[in-house]
Formats: C-alpha cells, sequence, structure tokens
C-alpha cells in the first residue's frame, strides 16, 4: 500500500545528481573562466601595443622630419660629411632629438648609421659607441619598413599569457631614417640609418595584469556564489524532501491505525451490543434474585458479586462502544472553569478518601469557550481518575489554566510514579494499560475528544517524578 518512499529516494537520487552537476558546472567554469580572462587581457595588451606602435611611428615621422631640417641640412651647408663622432655635430643632434621629443613619452632614442655596427648616437651617453645587434626589426628597419617588439625580462608563465607584477615591460620601435638630400652613393629618399625608440609600458601593462587578475578573480567569485547558492537551495530542498518524507510516514502510519481501528470498532461495536443486552439481564436477575424473602446472606453475597462484576463488564462494553462509534462534539457556550469544578465535585469523596490534595489555580476565573461539555467533562474526568490512581495517599494534584492566543492551555499535574519511557510511546494506544483491570481505551478516547474539538494532548512523565498532562482547546471551537 506504501509507494511513497521509493519516490522519495527517487527524490533524493536527483538532488545527488543536481549536486554533482552543480560541482562539475563550477570546476568547468573556472576552468573556462581562465581562458576568458587572458583572451579579455590579451586584447588589451594588443590594443595597448597597437596605440603605443602608432605613438612611436608619429614621434618617429617628426624626428625624422627634425634631423632633416636641423641637423643633416645644416650640416650639409657648411659643406661637411655627417659624422656623429665629431663633438660639435653630436651635440647639434642631441638638442635637436631632445628638443623633438620633450614632452612625448619616450624614453630612449638611438640613432644608427647604416654601414657601422655601433650606435652612433644615443639619449643615454652610455649606449654611445655599444655594437648594435642586428635583430629582425632592425634589419627590417634598414630595408625601409618599421617594426615593433616588446621587450621582456621574463616570458609569461608556460605560454599561458599568464603576466607577472613588477616585471619591466619596454617597446622598442625600429624607424627607418629617409634622407631627402642625395649624395653620390645615395637616391633621395633612401634609407641613410635607423632610429630606435624605446617606450617604458611598465606601468601600462601592470594595469592590464591587475585587471585581468581581476577578471578571473571576480569571475571565480561570482561562480563560487552561485555555487554555494545552489548548494543553500538544494540542502534546502533536501530537508524540504526528508520533511515530507517523514510527514508522509506519519501520514501512512496514521492512516494505517486509522484504518485498523476502524475495523476494529466495527467489530468492537457488533460485540458489545450483543454482549450489553445479556449484561442487564443477569445484573437485574442478581438484583432480584438476591431481594427475594427467602434468600440467605450467602445467596445474597453471591448476588451482589455477580451485579457488581457485572456493573464493571458493562462499564468496559460502554468504553468499547465509546470507542467504537464517532465523537462528534455539539459546540456550544461553555465555561471550562465550571466543568472542572464538575469533575473535582464528583471525584472529591476518593480525593479525602485518599488524602489527596489539590492546588486549583483556575480559582473560578472564567474561561468560555466553546465545546461539548460533556464530552469534555468526561475526558477531563478519565485524566482525573488516572491521576488519582496514580497518586499515593498524602499526594497531590496540581491545575492550571493559561490562555494563549486562540487556546486553552490546560495542565493536569500529579505527583505520583510516572510513567516509564517505553509504557510512555505506547500510552495512547487502545488497550494498552498498566493496571489490573481495565480497558486500556480512556486515553484514546480522550484523544479522541480532544481532537474532535481541534485540540491536542501531550503527556509529560518521569518514573518515580509524577506526571503533567498538557490539553491545547481553541477558544471559539472548531469541529473537525
Amino acid at each position: 500500500m506504501t509507494t511513497h518512499p521509493p519516490n522519495i529516494r527517487t527524490e533524493g537520487k536527483q538532488f545527488r545528481l543536481v549536486k554533482f552537476f552543480a560541482l562539475a558546472s563550477f570546476i568547468v567554469m573556472i576552468i573556462f573562466s581562465f581562458p576568458f580572462s587572458m583572451f579579455i587581457s590579451q586584447r588589451a595588451k594588443e590594443i595597448l601595443l597597437r596605440s603605443y606602435e602608432n605613438y612611436a611611428l608619429l614621434v618617429g615621422e617628426n624626428l625624422n622630419h627634425q634631423v632633416l631640417i636641423n641637423f643633416v641640412v645644416p650640416v650639409y651647408q657648411r659643406n661637411e660629411s655627417i659624422s656623429l663622432r665629431q663633438m660639435e655635430q653630436r651635440e647639434l643632434m642631441d638638442r635637436v632629438v631632445r628638443n623633438t621629443i620633450h614632452g612625448f613619452n619616450i624614453d630612449i632614442v638611438n640613432i644608427h648609421q647604416l654601414g657601422e655596427d655601433v650606435i652612433a648616437y644615443s639619449t643615454d651617453p652610455e649606449m654611445i659607441g655599444t655594437k648594435v645587434k642586428e635583430s629582425l626589426g632592425y634589419k627590417k628597419a634598414a630595408r625601409g619598413e618599421a617594426s615593433s617588439g616588446l621587450i621582456s625580462t621574463r616570458d609569461d608563465f608556460l605560454g599561458l599569457g599568464i603576466e607577472f607584477l613588477g616585471e619591466p615591460k619596454k617597446l622598442r620601435t625600429y624607424i627607418p631614417f629617409r634622407g631627402p638630400i642625395p649624395t653620390a652613393s645615395t637616391r633621395e629618399g633612401d634609407v641613410g640609418g635607423v632610429f630606435e625608440l624605446i617606450q617604458d609600458l611598465t606601468e601600462q601593462y601592470e594595469s592590464i595584469v591587475k585587471f585581468q587578475f581581476f577578471i578571473f578573480g571576480l569571475s571565480t567569485l561570482i561562480m563560487g556564489l552561485i555555487f554555494v547558492a545552489l548548494l543553500l537551495i538544494v540542502h534546502k530542498a533536501e530537508g524540504i524532501i526528508e520533511q515530507r518524507a517523514k510527514e508522509r510516514l506519519k501520514l501512512e502510519d496514521q492512516l494505517n491505525q486509522a484504518e485498523r481501528l476502524a475495523a476494529l470498532g466495527t467489530m468492537v461495536a457488533g460485540v458489545s451490543h450483543e454482549v450489553k443486552n445479556p449484561l442487564g439481564i443477569i445484573q437485574s436477575t442478581a438484583e432480584l434474585l438476591g431481594g427475594m424473602p427467602d434468600a440467605n446472606e450467602n445467596q445474597k453475597r453471591l448476588s451482589g458479586v455477580i451485579k457488581e462484576e457485572s456493573g464493571r463488564l458493562n462499564s468496559i462494553v460502554t468504553e468499547f462502544l465509546d470507542f467504537a462509534r464517532p465523537q462528534v462534539p455539539f459546540l456550544q457556550e461553555c465555561h471550562l472553569e465550571k466543568i472542572l469544578d464538575r469533575n473535582l465535585t464528583f471525584l472529591q469523596p476518593e480525593l479525602e478518601k485518599r488524602n489527596i490534595h489539590v492546588n486549583d489555580h483556575v480559582n473560578g476565573k472564567p474561561l468560555l469557550l466553546r465545546a461539548d461539555q460533556e464530552l469534555l467533562y468526561r475526558a477531563l474526568l478519565n485524566i482525573f481518575l488516572n491521576a488519582i490512581q496514580a497518586t499515593p495517599d498524602g499526594g497531590s494534584i496540581t491545575i492550571k489554566v493559561e490562555e494563549e492566543k486562540d487556546y486553552y492551555q490546560i495542565e493536569i499535574q500529579d505527583t505520583g510514579r510516572g510513567i516509564n519511557r517505553e509504557n510512555a510511546k505506547k500510552i495512547f494506544n487502545p488497550f494498552f494499560t498498566t493496571k489490573e483491570k481495565g480497558s486500556g481505551l480512556g486515553l484514546s478516547i480522550v484523544r479522541k475528544i480532544v481532537e474532535g474539538h481541534r485540540g491536542t494532548i501531550a503527556i509529560e512523565s518521569k518514573e518515580g517524578e509524577g506526571t503533567t498532562v498538557k490539553i491545547s482547546l481553541p477558544l471559539r471551537g472548531s469541529v473537525g
């Protein structure tokens, strides 16, 4: 009959699959976020290099023009051959170059004369006369083609495009120097030398590297937050599924119990009706025999025993019928304090006989509610009888009633022997009793009456320390 647990297990497997998918997605996203950040930073580096290369070409074009006008022409006008080894020409070149690059972001300018393998001029005096490294860029410039290249002290990590902070980055640009004045060995527009311009891009490159790490870190953080949120949702869903599973099992147990009790109730009702009529005959016959004029003392004693036992059996049969038939409350305005007083008045002789003291904290204050006062009287009477039977002579019973929102919270506490943990679990089970004489239906009937009023009942007990019965009843009443 129970088909829900397999569905619950299926749902649990689905959520484990969601967890696995979430973890796998997180790992995949982390892996793909790295090349994504690399791609963005690489594009930024390319744009940076292209912009600074164009910048260097503009400066080189201007430098080419200024050197021609302000250095080459004056030297030729003095009928001198160009030789930067001469101090006067070197100083003139230095003035022209420095005036030209003033205000521009150029760190070093080197001038190479074709045919010589040393640097003829440099804004860094220590580099003048050093050997020229005929790199690919230099050779292209010697053929009339400008080119640029990045100078780095260390290659990127494993060739993955990962840069580290603190590494100097410089852009070297080779630009051909074209002289418009032909000589015996050159034509107009021929390459007469090579300008080497060096720009420091360390700061700009570090900004890009920081941006690269920022993108990767931000992507990881966002995906981590999504992953954590997904895990929290899955964890919450698992909790809901687990709670639903418990509720389903509880409902199934209640349904099974209800089905068993319904079948049992039908059987008990039939048997009780059949037993009740013969019991009435037995009781009335015993009374008749005991009252006959010629009956001796022994006959009277035996008829009294028959009458007493048939009366006890009749009470048990009545409990069976009460348990079997539905207890539908007839709600009307009533006073809870009067129902409690009625119980205590009825039980007063037994309380005095056992010398049990009652601590009544209700004190007759009005406690109005909608309920079936007869059913409620019977339920409370059963609880008081249990408390009296469990409490030794000289003990006490305490009654408290508190109003909480739309409910009355009733507490009936005794100083009796209490209930052990194992029996406490079965206390509301039909036919369960620890008494020598009893049907074991009392508390089951009490719970049916309380739940019929849409209330709740709970029992707290410690063996040897007494028992507390807690009943919660709605003030305005509601029939279930």
